[in-house]
């Protein structure tokens, strides 16, 4: 079996051709990626719940708007934290409220800056540590090969993340922005009308 390189921590962007409707426009955080399947979240799919309204200890950690994504089709009743520690490239050991391998306590890194925060710790734990938090309802999950598949398809993009596009000020507008911020021709797809048929 081939071995399969980890694309955890970057960006999969959806290609105008991707006709799936869970996915169209779509920009999802790898949080894991390996030869068993590869799980993520949709980092522009705000709802109209509240943080406040289903984990309230969360709420004044959350970023604009403060509201929950709905990180994917699977598992819609559950909820993942996804935040950015500022100044966070790798372990730095200079708090007492952090792991044994250098992070704060209730968070995880996924990649650089961006990691996964445990939901069940005491919020205060986190407080001081945290830049921006985004809850994620549900999540994108796809089996061993199948995303690959879908990217030789040519569905998604492949770019890399910045600690930014977890807490996107404005969600509606992050498919466009990392598309454009490309050194390539991707650049050109932001320009792409939502609609090709009124061109």
């Amino acid at each position: 079996m081939t071995e399969v390189s980890s694309l955890t921590g970057r960006l999969l962007v959806a290609t105008p051709a991707l006709a799936d409707p869970n996915f169209d426009r779509a920009v999802v955080l790898l949080l894991d990626h390996d030869e068993q399947g590869s799980l993520g979240v949709v980092l522009n799919r705000p709802t109209l719940v509240g943080v406040g309204d289903v984990l309230q200890p969360w709420a004044p950690l959350a970023g604009a708007p403060g509201v929950v994504f709905q990180g994917g089709p699977v598992a819609l009743d559950s909820a993942l934290g996804i935040a950015v520690i500022p100044g966070e490239e790798g372990p730095s050991p200079n708090s007492r409220l952090r792991s044994s391998g250098g992070d704060p306590i209730g968070w995880r890194r996924v990649h650089g800056a961006i990691g996964l925060v445990d939901l069940e710790a005491p919020p205060e734990l986190l407080a001081g540590a945290l830049g921006s938090l985004r809850i994620f309802a549900g999540y994108s999950g796809w089996g061993p090969g199948q995303l690959e598949d879908e990217v030789g398809e040519g569905a998604w993009y492949v770019v890399e993340s910045e600690p930014g596009d977890v807490a996107f000020p404005v969600p509606e507008q992050l498919w466009r922005a990392v598309l454009r911020r490309q050194r390539s021709d991707l650049a050109m797809v932001a320009t792409y009308p939502d609609d090709p048929s009124l061109n």
